[in-house]
């Protein structure tokens, strides 16, 4: 499911499907997975496309599995996204499991519809979030230290910050006041103009800060006036090189500002912003989430044998493997549920040969991804193969509690299955 969101590009999504380029409009997601507001189709011969999320309804424990089923309430725990972006993303941040119940139990005691705009929890499940960088990815991520955030503030040399840059020296806690002051500042369009002029001195100056005030200057021209680039500027700045990742746990302040990526989550679409969008905006509720404590950190991939990768996070919901499958036989990590999306090349996956403790054998169906294909593994089809030339990325779940802290190991040998397991099924 593409998402036409007018902050995306109109090639990388169009390029990856193999459609003309440019799109007719902006493409920004690709959404594969089970979120009720725009589940994926799933394509199992003989038998007409189903939703994936009506799909997992019919048979939570046969397509999550028993464990997954019961720790997660029968709900496809994760989200998988191709994201790219032309423009900025807003400011936003996203709730903990406790403070997402709380909020959507608050906001349907308002009355507020499922639909409304004004909402800012659609669900009540927690949003934390991986992404992973195909191109060069810029980002702002998490909030600076108390003394950096003051450089900067002094190195802009506008006088209405004065009095913030002194309140934030060796002050963490002063990091929320600060950003509370921006936010809700009485005249904000002004005190954007100025911030953004001294931007471009900075940016056209080079140094330490060049980076940063260039990407506020570009965001600038999209949103202005809007005072969220002033708010951007108490963020650190960081471009992601293709390869590495991003995490952004509950409280961490971020905003995605361009280039493409895949973005893992889980299965929530609960976002608080503060700017840099026209959708709705709850400054005092993102600033009763944001975290300034809360490290957001860039991550290097965690290194298996056999052309495996992955990045090892504290989300229970999901875990990203990147696959780079170069002919042998390659056993895809887990064993369900899983959505695997192929972005060059081309494989073939079938079903392990059945274990000797397996009650009989799985069934020898199998499915054939080119570039910008991508399925769902049920649980109950059990260990998958792959054999071919391509690269790609797996979505599975997060390890049981019982097994953190877990790396995880290259498969060898086949799992036992239920009997009678459905196909894979390509999605769209």
């Amino acid at each position: 499911m593409v998402r036409p969101y007018p902050w995306g590009t109109r090639t990388a999504i169009a390029e990856l499907q193999g459609r003309p380029v440019p799109a007719p409009g902006p493409e920004a997601e690709l959404w594969m997975g089970a979120h009720p507001s725009a589940p994926s189709a799933v394509h199992r011969s003989p038998t007409p496309p189903v939703t994936l999320d009506a799909v997992i309804t019919a048979d939570p424990e046969r397509e999550l599995g028993p464990e997954c089923a019961a720790r997660f309430g029968g709900r496809l725990p994760f989200l998988l996204k191709v994201l790219s972006a032309e423009h900025a993303l807003s400011i936003q941040v996203h709730p903990s499991r406790a403070q997402a119940q709380a909020g959507f139990a608050a906001e349907n005691a308002r009355g507020l519809a499922p639909g409304d705009p004004a909402r800012n929890y659609v669900d009540d499940w927690p949003k934390p979030e991986l992404l992973y960088a195909l191109t060069p990815f810029e980002v702002a991520a998490g909030l600076r230290t108390p003394d950096d955030a003051a450089a900067l503030l002094r190195a802009l040399a506008v006088g209405e910050l004065g009095s913030l840059a002194d309140g934030l020296t060796g002050r963490r806690a002063g990091l929320r006041a600060a950003l509370a002051s921006v936010l809700e500042w009485p005249e904000p369009g002004l005190l954007a103009a100025s911030v953004v002029a001294s931007c471009q001195r900075l940016a056209d100056a080079g140094g330490r800060y060049a980076d940063a005030c260039a990407a506020a200057v570009r965001v600038a021209a999209d949103h202005p006036g809007d005072v969220g680039v002033v708010a951007l500027l108490l963020m650190r700045h960081v471009v992601l090189r293709p390869g590495q990742a991003v995490f952004m746990p509950a409280g961490g302040l971020h905003a995605y500002l361009r280039g493409t990526g895949i973005e893992l989550l889980a299965n929530s679409d609960n976002v608080v912003r503060s700017g840099l969008t026209g959708k709705h905006i709850d400054v005092p509720e993102l600033l009763k989430l944001v975290d300034p404590s809360v490290a957001v950190p860039v991550l290097a991939p965690r290194i298996l044998p056999d052309g495996i990768a992955w990045f090892d996070t504290p989300a229970p919901e999901f875990r990203l493997y990147a696959l780079n499958l170069t002919g042998p036989v390659l056993a895809l990590p887990g064993t369900g549920p899983r959505i695997l999306l192929c972005l060059d090349g081309a494989c073939t996956l079938r079903p392990a040969p059945a274990s000797p403790v397996s009650a009989s054998p799985v069934s020898g169906s199998t499915i054939d991804l080119t570039r910008g294909d991508s399925c769902f593994i049920p649980f109950a089809d059990g260990l998958v193969h792959a054999t071919g030339h391509a690269r790609l990325v797996l979505a599975t779940p997060g390890p049981p509690p019982a097994l953190w802290p877990h790396a995880p190991r290259a498969p060898s040998s086949p799992s036992p299955s239920p009997a009678s397991p459905p196909p894979r099924g390509a999605l769209s």
